[in-house]
């Protein structure tokens, strides 16, 4: 699915991150997100590896990457301690400078890339969230019905790990359904990879990613907005037409608020619900090729 990438695993200050490399010209790096693995650019990082550099690693917790340890801090599962792994990885790779490209919790990582990384990042394109501080100061019943994933698996306690351990498969796939649009067709060996990946281990460590997006995340993102960071950078917005962000939020009015001016956020709707480069590759890779051309 990833014809002519080099796949290795990098040792980046003693977390191993397994990463696919292919391409040449300037680097990009794409983070995927819940609960998926880097697989999920299968449709997007050959297209564009004919023009950059293309990284595609799976974050810490996921995919064939490590499943650091964590305490009651959360702090392990940071999108903090998740941007230090890519920064760092993408100095091993010889990239001190790099465009941005984050989907789902991989977006997550994005922004605090950018926030605590500014002079690393040329670039980024947010697929598909609003704002972690943003979703948590806006809920009501139809954000708790259809982000309940947030909540549950937020749980200080094992039940989350218990309880999608019994059916880890039927949990991943009802996710890909849930939040799909209509007719969405995902590449049947890539979710297969998906669910050989989603082990006790992974359970668990995405468990404490959102557990960390419930606290600890929230304590770096208020200290960064009272700090008056913002994203400095370009930056695109891509929705599905379809998906929530979409419907509920003016996706592009909410970026602004967190950019240093509003003419740096640049966006648009694409086809589709939430898993926007499995479901609308086309417009995605569109829309990205001109952005980070």
């Amino acid at each position: 699915m990833f014809e002519g990438f080099e796949t290795t695993d990098i040792d980046v200050a003693g977390v191993r991150i397994h990463v696919r490399v292919s391409g040449d010209g300037p680097p990009v790096l794409l983070l995927h997100g819940y609960p998926e693995t880097g697989a999920m650019w299968h449709r997007v990082a050959p297209a564009l590896a004919t023009n950059h550099t293309v990284v595609v690693p799976d974050l810490r917790g996921y995919g064939d990457s490590d499943r650091p340890p964590s305490d009651r801090s959360h702090r392990a599962y940071s999108k903090r301690a998740m941007a230090v792994d890519q920064a760092g990885l993408m100095l091993e790779l010889g990239h001190p400078s790099y465009a941005v490209v984050g989907h789902d919790r991989g977006a997550r990582v994005a922004h605090r890339l950018v926030l605590d990384h500014p002079d690393a990042v040329s670039r980024v394109a947010l697929l598909d969230i609003a704002p972690t501080r943003h979703v948590f100061s806006d809920v009501d019943r139809v954000l708790a019905l259809t982000y309940d994933h947030w909540f549950f698996l937020a749980q200080e306690n094992d039940l989350p790990e218990v309880l999608i351990g019994g059916a880890a498969e039927h949990w991943l796939r009802t996710k890909l359904d849930q939040w799909s649009g209509s007719g969405a067709a995902f590449d049947e060996d890539v979710v297969n990879e998906y669910v050989r990946c989603f082990d006790p281990a992974a359970i668990h460590a995405s468990t404490e990613d959102y557990r960390a997006g419930a606290t600890i995340d929230l304590v770096d993102d208020d200290a960064s907005w009272e700090a008056g960071d913002r994203i400095g950078c370009p930056t695109l917005v891509l929705w599905g037409a379809t998906g929530l962000v979409g419907l509920r939020y003016d996706a592009l009015g909410v970026w602004r608020e967190y950019a240093i001016t509003d003419d740096l956020v640049q966006g648009q709707a694409v086809p589709g619900g939430h898993f926007l480069p499995e479901e609308a590759p086309t417009e995605t890779i569109a829309a990205l090729g001109a952005f980070l051309s």
